[in-house]
Parts: C-alpha cells; sequence; structure tokens
C-alpha cells in the first residue's frame, strides 16, 4: 500500500465538548468558528479532535449508540434559533454558568427537550431533509433510538420481533405512531452533518484540516450490534460470547475489561469488509486524517470471556490484518490513516504498521526515562509518524511531572535538556511549568511529520483537567475550558512553530 505521510506542521488536540460557551457544553457554533480562526492565526495546521459519536452509558465517546451517528449535544442551538426552530425563551433556557465541566445529567435530562421543540417546528418535507432520509445512512440509527425511547433497556430486552428486526415488526413500527419519533432523530443527525460539514469547510478556507478519531470496537448496546449481529461474537439470544480488553499493563494490575463485543472477523471477511469499508468511508467524509485507536487490535485482538470479572482472564487472537485495509483502498483509494500503535507492541504490529503506510504515535511524555534506545526519544523519531506531549488517556503533562519526585525531576530535566540540544532548540527548564514548555517544544522539534499538544498541555493545567482515566468507568470526558487559551501562551506557540519549521 501507498505510504501516507502528513504535510509538516503542529496539530491541537482539544474535543468539542471542551470548547467554552454559555450552553454546557462545546458546540459546533461560534466557540467553534472561533477555534479555528485562533489555530489559523497561530499558524496550527491541525485540529484534532475526539469521536464525534453521541455518547451512551458512561458519556464516553468511545462507546456510542452509534459508530456513524454525530453527538445531538454539539448541535448549535443559536444556529436553530436563526432558523426559526428555537424561541429566544428557549435559547435562554439553556444557558448555564460556564464551568471546567460538563454535567451530563443536566445535558440528558434538559436538551433532547429543547430539540424536540425545535424539531416540532421543523419542515420535514423540505426537499433536502427527506433526501437525507431517503438516503438510508441513518435508518438503522434511527430505529434503534425510536425502540430504545419506547422501551428503553438494552437492545437485548426489546420485544422479540423488535429485537431480531422481523422485517414486517420493523416496517409497521416505522411507519406507526413512531414515525414522528423515527424522523426526530434523523432531523437530529441533519443538523448534525449540516452544521459539521459547514465547519469544516470553514477551517480549510484558514488552512486547518481536521484529524479524527475511530474507535476500533463500538458499543454492544448500539444500532450498529443490533443492525449487524452477524458481524459479532454473540449467542443465540444476542448476548456477547467474549468482549474485548487489554492484559495488564503498567496502566492497570487487572488490565483493562472494556465490555464491548467483539467482531467475527470470518463474517466481516466473508462479506468484503464492506462493513469496515463503509466506516472508514464515513470517517474520511468527516475529517481529512483518521485515527485508529487501538490499532493494535487489528493485528492481534485480546479476548475476554463475558462473564470475567477482571482482564486478568483472556487470550490474544488474530484479527484481520492488512487484507482490511487492501479492501477499503481498493474501493476508497489512499487511505490518510493515523495507526494509534501504543501499548503492548510486538512484531505482527511492526509488520502491519510496514504494510500499511500509515504513520504511529510517539508520546513524548514517555522519551525520557533514562534509556537510549526509547523509540519516543527525539533522536530515535523518524518523520513518519505523529508525535504528541500526551493523549487523552494519560496525565496531563503536569499532572505527569507533579507526581514525580524531586530527584526524579531532576533526572528528567536533565534528559529533556539534551534532547533539545539535540534538536537544536531551547527552553529554560527550571521547574514543572517549564518542563511542560520543554515537552511541548521537543514534540514540535522533532523530526515528526505532525506534532499534536492537547490543550491542557498549552494550557499548562494539572490532572484535574484531565479527559480520560482508563478502567476508570465515570466522571471521564467533562474537561472544559472556562476562557479561550492566553494570547502570550498562543505567541509562544506560534513562536515555537516557526521555529521548528512547522
Amino acid at each position: 500500500m501507498d505510504k501516507f505521510t502528513p504535510q509538516r506542521g503542529a496539530g491541537v488536540l482539544c474535543h468539542v465538548s471542551s470548547l467554552p460557551n454559555k450552553y454546557g457544553i462545546g458546540s459546533l457554533g461560534k466557540e467553534a468558528y472561533d477555534w479555528v480562526d485562533t489555530l489559523s492565526k497561530y499558524k496550527v495546521k491541525y485540529w484534532q479532535i475526539l469521536p464525534l459519536q453521541q455518547t451512551g452509558y458512561g458519556d464516553s465517546p468511545y462507546q456510542s449508540v452509534s459508530c456513524n451517528s454525530g453527538n445531538p449535544y454539539f448541535i448549535d442551538l443559536v444556529a436553530l434559533k436563526k432558523q426559526g426552530l428555537l424561541d429566544s425563551e428557549e435559547l435562554q433556557s439553556a444557558e448555564r454558568k460556564l464551568k471546567n465541566d460538563v454535567d451530563y445529567g443536566d445535558l440528558y435530562e434538559h436538551r433532547f427537550k429543547l430539540l424536540r421543540r425545535a424539531y416540532a417546528r421543523f419542515n420535514v418535507k423540505n426537499p433536502d431533509f427527506v433526501a437525507f432520509v431517503e438516503s438510508g445512512e441513518f435508518e438503522d440509527y434511527a430505529l434503534f433510538m425510536s425502540l430504545k425511547s419506547r422501551y428503553g433497556g438494552v437492545f437485548s430486552t426489546f420485544p422479540t420481533a423488535y429485537k431480531y428486526r422481523e422485517h414486517l415488526a420493523m416496517t409497521e413500527f416505522k411507519n406507526s405512531v413512531y414515525k414522528e419519533e423515527y424522523l426526530f432523530w434523523q432531523f437530529v443527525q441533519y443538523e448534525f452533518d449540516l452544521q459539521w460539514q459547514a465547519l469544516k469547510t470553514y477551517a480549510h478556507s484558514k488552512g486547518v484540516s481536521i484529524i479524527g478519531d475511530i474507535p476500533l470496537y463500538v458499543a454492544y448496546d448500539s444500532a450498529d450490534v443490533w443492525s449487524r449481529p452477524d458481524l459479532f461474537l454473540l449467542d443465540e439470544d444476542l448476548n456477547p460470547v467474549e468482549v474485548a480488553g487489554v492484559p495488564p499493563d503498567y496502566f492497570s494490575e487487572d488490565g483493562q475489561l472494556w465490555g464491548n463485543p467483539l467482531y467475527n472477523w470470518e463474517a466481516v471477511k466473508a462479506e468484503g469488509f464492506n462493513w469496515w469499508t463503509e466506516r472508514i468511508a464515513r470517517a474520511m467524509k468527516m475529517y481529512d486524517i483518521v485515527r485508529i485507536d487501538h490499532f493494535r487490535g487489528l493485528d492481534r485482538y485480546y479476548a475476554i470471556p463475558a462473564s470475567a470479572k477482571t482482564a486478568r482472564e483472556g487470550e490474544w487472537r488474530e484479527g484481520p490484518g492488512i487484507a482490511l485495509f487492501e479492501a477499503a483502498a481498493r474501493k476508497l483509494g489512499p487511505l490518510p490513516i493515523i495507526a494509534e500503535d501504543l501499548g503492548v507492541i510486538d512484531e505482527g504490529v511492526v509488520k502491519l504498521l510496514e504494510e500499511s503506510g500509515f504513520p504511529s504515535m510517539k508520546v513524548m511524555m514517555f522519551a525520557f526515562d533514562g534509556e537510549e534506545d526509547n523509540a519516543y526519544l527525539p533522536q530515535n523519531i523518524d518523520e513518519h509518524s505523529v508525535v504528541y506531549t500526551g493523549t487523552h488517556d494519560n496525565d496531563t503533562a503536569l499532572g505527569f511531572l507533579l507526581k514525580m519526585t524531586d530527584e526524579q525531576f531532576y533526572e528528567f530535566k536533565r534528559a529533556l535538556r539534551a534532547a533539545l540540544k539535540y534538536e537544536g532548540v531551547y527552553t529554560p527548564v527550571v521547574d514543572r511549568a517549564d518542563g511542560v514548555r520543554g515537552l511541548a517544544l521537543a514534540a514540535l522539534g522533532a523530526k515528526s511529520s505532525v506534532a499534536v499538544i492537547p490543550v491542557q498541555d498549552l494550557m499548562c493545567l494539572d490532572n484535574w483537567s484531565r479527559m480520560n482515566t482508563p478502567a476508570v468507568p465515570s466522571g471521564n470526558w467533562r474537561f472544559r475550558m472556562t476562557s479561550p487559551v492566553k494570547r502570550n501562551t498562543l505567541a509562544r506557540l506560534k513562536h515555537a512553530i516557526i521555529k521548528t519549521d512547522r
């Protein structure tokens, strides 16, 4: 396959939910456009986001009700008012005091009520909307969400005819009194899609490209599993036989028990990888570059019995390998994909990376352990990679450094200074805030084609702002900025971008 190497440049990782506004969660509205303007003004070429999908249990975008959906919480309410779908009083009812975390409980209770009011005023005979519905792209999603509205619970508890998607029963349900419910869920995806594509077009006009994210696995209680149970390892009652996770490692002594159903790779392969190809195609429509999370699971994946209490039980199995990407490339052409190859990496993953031609990920936070052969050290990083100070699954850089003893931090400073000297860049490294700036400069100075700094590291925030803690099921995905990034911080970033030729 052809090698994919992105244009050299700097990026900032900031999820849409983290953008500041007065409506409880970041949206695709003015704050997103202002953010694009900021990135463009300060020479940042890439905006990386986390999955945009509608969240489900635990509020995680990696546990979505549909892998191709857009999150209704991100719909700009101001735009709905401009369309005449909300009035001033309704818009005002959505206002919340700007805090540094998202209150998902409040959103769940109030936001959908507001979206339903907007839908009640929407012209469902609008030709563009009719064409959107008739395209069938969100048929399964809209039916699934309508059934969830009617019956609640997980899909395996739906009445038998709906659980197994009996054709006559589904047709009658869709055309019954639940037609309006079905069209409501189509409406939220229609509005999201309109707003997202407009924002993406604007970003391009400002020279900013979007890096998006595909989680490897989908949630069990999702339209994806409900609509295609044959593509997953389920029993006759449509319950998972085995689930996904990773074995014990540095992050968790019991491993990580994610609970997502595993793919029936034989069935996926038998139909020419069409399901995955369509998923990649959707992601390529949404983003300019696609990061595949847990890429190593496509070489070998960890299978845990569904009854297991921890991820200590489990075994490695062979994944689809390069055949999946060859099939996708035949239908879609060159694939602009970044491989998230963190974690347990073996020869198989290395081979898959070489065969696919995708750039790998490097994490600067893990570079300075005193080992000269550390793969993340600047002198060991090549152009065909994307380097980060840290990821959404790690401590923030400041949180990471604050956990160090004085002796550990002294050794870290010494190694970081040596790396900066190797790269030919300089910043004073005295205290831990200096260490954060030094990590960012080391990432920007690396040979990697793209260097990405999470906004928490750009703002030098400690672990209260951490986005996600693996193996912890609640309290994640909440971080929000309460104000824009300071101008002097952005000026330093711009200076570093120019100095490192990004």
